[in-house]
């Protein structure tokens, strides 16, 4: 049985309005996989439904699940962090404010 966390969610407020904000987390979803730690080396699969993402990876052994919401005036991110990765919560989701915000500002 594997233990779950409380997930980690984050909101990124936008002006770019929903398809822009779409396509930016589109092109840029890699860099937010690297946001978890060891996501860069895990299986990671994507699928869109809507202005929905919903997304798995796996990582050192572990299963990472989240979804991502691009909404007209932000987009929402949630992730659950299973066992030990939920020790490392905070920076995760400190992390991936970074780089969610990153993508949504860049010109």
């Amino acid at each position: 049985m594997t233990v779950r966390s409380p997930p980690i969610t984050v909101s990124l407020p936008h002006q770019l309005g929903r398809a822009e904000a779409r396509r930016r987390i589109e092109s840029g979803f890699e860099n937010i996989v690297h946001a978890v730690p060891g996501g860069s080396v895990g299986h990671c699969t994507q699928r869109w439904d809507g202005d929905r993402l919903s997304f798995s990876l796996a990582v050192m052994g572990q299963a990472v699940s989240g979804v991502i919401d691009v909404r007209d005036a932000d987009v929402l991110m949630e992730l659950q962090l299973p066992g030990v990765l939920g020790l490392l919560a905070n920076g995760i989701k400190r992390q991936l404010a970074t780089v969610g915000q990153l993508l949504l500002t860049r010109k």
